[in-house]
């Protein structure tokens, strides 16, 4: 009845001009036509786009022809077009005026501290520019418990003020007594309510509804990776949190302010 088998061939890719070139996006979901893979767009070059699944598993496609189906319709994934160029002045990621061919000023005497590595990882891809323009140098406590013995080793006065940012800074809390004992006019210690930096990033930049609820003597970090379903070592998943940061735009405003209030007072009446 048929001159061949109406089967045969690849049928899920028809000519090359039939088949629409769509950009690939960030955020663009397709679906593998091969393998059935579905996911979002994350990264994209001349050769191959990068997509990520509900569940936050990663993988690389080639930018073969028709190789994607988009609303259940075959596509061809094209790398999209390069920006354009901005018409105003370039801005930096915490959204200032970033300062070009910039040469980092010498550093202040004046220090901010934060708790951990993370707090200053984050502080530094945000901050980074403006810190280095204002000779701001950031380190790291490993502790609130520590902070009032670094107070008096650091041995603020004025022109050399000390900033600091504490987790957890909210009445009743154990933060909040230690940050009582520091009384010189000379150090400001602010903070934030959440339980951990990681929390400050906001819960649709990594995809999810909301930064999980963990049980009381449940490790904070361990919890919310259990509660994602992520199957990553802390470390791992601090990573993921931390490169799907790009901008302020991708923080809570609880600790933009808080930041913004360090750098003004310790670069206030340094020189």
């Amino acid at each position: 009845m048929y001159d061949g088998d109406v089967l045969a061939g690849n049928w899920r890719r028809p000519g090359k001009g039939k088949i629409p070139k769509v950009p690939a996006e960030p955020d663009l979901v397709v679906e593998d036509a091969d393998s059935g893979f579905c996911g979002a767009v994350v990264a994209c070059d001349k050769e191959a786009v990068t997509l990520e699944d509900r569940f936050g598993r990663r993988r690389l496609f080639p930018l073969a022809p028709a190789a994607f189906l988009l609303e259940g319709r075959p596509v061809t994934l094209v790398r999209p077009a390069p920006a354009a160029a901005p018409a105003g002045p370039r801005r930096s990621a915490s959204g200032s005026i970033a300062v070009e061919g910039l040469r980092a000023r010498v550093a202040r005497e004046s220090r901010i501290y934060v708790e951990g590595v993370h707090d200053a990882a984050l502080v530094e891809k945000i901050w980074g520019h403006d810190l280095r323009v204002e000779g701001v140098v950031v380190e790291y406590l490993e502790g609130v418990d520590h902070l009032p013995g670094i107070v008096a080793e650091f041995g603020p006065e004025p022109g050399r003020r000390l900033g600091v940012l504490v987790d957890h800074l909210v009445p009743g809390s154990k933060e909040s007594r230690i940050a009582a004992e520091i009384t010189s006019p000379d150090v400001l210690v602010v903070g934030h309510p959440f339980v951990d930096i990681w929390q400050a990033v906001k819960p649709s930049v990594l995809r999810i509804p909301a930064w999980p609820e963990v049980p009381r003597g449940v490790p904070w970090k361990e919890g919310v990776i259990a509660a994602l379903g992520w199957r990553v070592e802390p470390a791992d998943a601090w990573r993921r949190i931390l490169g799907a940061v790009s901008t302020f735009t991708d923080l809570e405003p609880e600790l933009l302010g808080r930041v913004e209030e360090l750098i003004d007072f310790v670069t206030e009446t340094s020189s």
